[in-house]
């Protein structure tokens, strides 16, 4: 797919790797819907990807509200008069161990809030924006791509029950879907990120930071604009789908 005057709607977008990504595709004259929940980030984000080069207007939306996220892709549909791609990228980090024991006594659990809220914002949004956006491409009959941003956490991960079962879901719906929507030519994809240097990661404690980076062989951390770069391989292979890119290092879990 060619990048240039191309629709691309990237939840997750008003900063991060979300903004990381969208401001890359900027660059090379895409047009962003960014989809976020502070309006004031969205703002920011989309005056950011204009000085790239690139049209961007942000949408206020909760992705686990299904009525929402129908309405928000319709008014994009309407505003851009076309949807081309869509980046699954917002996510939600809730970590905890399952139950924690001590001297033989429980003294605590993951709360069912702790794990639905991660599981309503990973699994469900990246599903209700999957279907909205693959019903409209369809229905233009021009074809598209979707790209799922899953983890290397997928495989599991201690203390992460709620965030590993919910990133491997998003990485099982690319396959699932890829089979689902060749027949529109829509393609769909996946990325599964290590640690990427990020604005939470500057904000961890350097040793925590150290730790993370002697588990990984290249002993550095990923680059947002590695995350971007591995985006545009996706979007501008057209034989590409079905599969996900694992972007860590060379890491493993």
């Amino acid at each position: 797919m060619q990048i240039k005057d191309s629709v691309f709607v990237i939840t997750g977008g008003g900063r991060g790797l979300g903004l990381a990504m969208a401001s890359s595709l900027a660059k090379d004259g895409a047009r962003l819907a960014l989809i976020d929940l502070n309006q004031e980030a969205l703002d920011q984000a989309a005056a950011q990807c204009q000085e790239a080069g690139g049209e961007a207007r942000g949408y206020v939306c909760n992705i686990t509200d299904e009525a929402a996220v129908e309405a928000t892709f319709a008014q994009i549909k309407e505003d851009f008069g076309e949807i081309h791609g869509l980046v699954n990228n917002a996510g939600l980090m809730r970590d905890g161990m399952l139950i924690k024991v001590k001297n033989g006594e429980l003294v605590g659990k993951m709360g069912l809030d702790q794990f639905q809220s991660v599981v309503n914002v990973n699994m469900t949004g990246t599903f209700l924006c999957g279907r909205e956006a693959a019903a409209i491409m369809a229905l233009q009959g021009k074809g598209g791509v979707i790209v799922n941003i899953s983890s290397v956490s997928r495989a599991g991960n201690m203390g992460q029950t709620n965030y590993s079962a919910t990133k491997a879901a998003v990485a099982t719906m690319v396959t699932s879907w890829a089979g689902e929507l060749a027949r529109h030519k829509i393609r769909v994809g996946g990325i599964a990120p290590g640690v990427i240097a990020t604005e939470m990661t500057a904000q961890m404690k350097p040793e925590a930071i150290d730790r993370m980076v002697s588990a990984v062989p290249l002993r550095r951390l990923g680059e947002v604009e590695e995350m971007a770069h591995t985006l545009k391989y996706i979007v501008e292979n057209d034989f590409f789908t079905g599969r996900i890119v694992e972007m860590d290092g060379g890491l493993r879990i």
